[in-house]
């Protein structure tokens, strides 16, 4: 008995066709809105006022993770009232100590700035929710930095991150 050839062909062509709707929503889901870092401003201290600014040397700055744009990104949150929602940066102030923690109930957190940081332990910041992590700043400059918000459960490639700008300032 011999297979169908319509049938067959009907089969593949509908595979790849269900391939091709994988791979497109895929990459749909990993296209952020990238937009331009104040680290290329000459000047990005300047960019800094009391509505962006987060604590100072007698004052500590709490940075808030969580998972936002259902669950693909992640968004910080400094302690500033009023802080605007889409702000170009967060600046901190040299000698300020600064608690990184989880939004929420069971959030984990990830901050990596790469090979340069700001903070004194320098390396990447792993935490929570239930396990806040407090480093001082000591190096003043503009730095890029990728943040990740992971809920329990959570796969490799399941947690929501973003990139960011933040500030450091000389501290007065």
């Amino acid at each position: 008995m011999k297979g169908n050839p319509v049938l067959a062909i009907t089969s593949s062509l509908l595979l790849i066709l269900m391939g091709l709707l994988l791979m497109d929503g895929n990459s749909a889901a990993n296209d952020k809105k990238t937009k331009p870092s104040v680290c290329s401003n000459p000047h990005p201290e300047q960019l800094c006022s009391a509505a962006n600014t987060c604590g100072s040397s007698g004052s500590p700055c709490v940075l808030e993770i969580r998972r936002t744009g259902g669950g693909y990104d992640a968004s910080v949150t400094p302690n500033i009232p009023n802080f605007p929602k889409e702000p170009a940066a967060i600046c901190i102030a040299t000698g300020t100590t600064v608690t990184w923690k989880g939004e929420g109930k069971n959030t984990g957190i990830m901050v990596d700035f790469g090979a340069s940081s700001p903070f004194d332990p320098a390396g990447l910041i792993m935490g929570g929710s239930d396990r806040p992590v407090t480093v001082l700043t000591k190096t003043t400059g503009c730095y890029k930095y990728t943040v990740g918000a992971c809920n329990p459960g959570s796969i490799y490639g399941m947690c929501g991150n973003s990139d960011f700008d933040l500030i450091v300032t000389e501290g007065k």
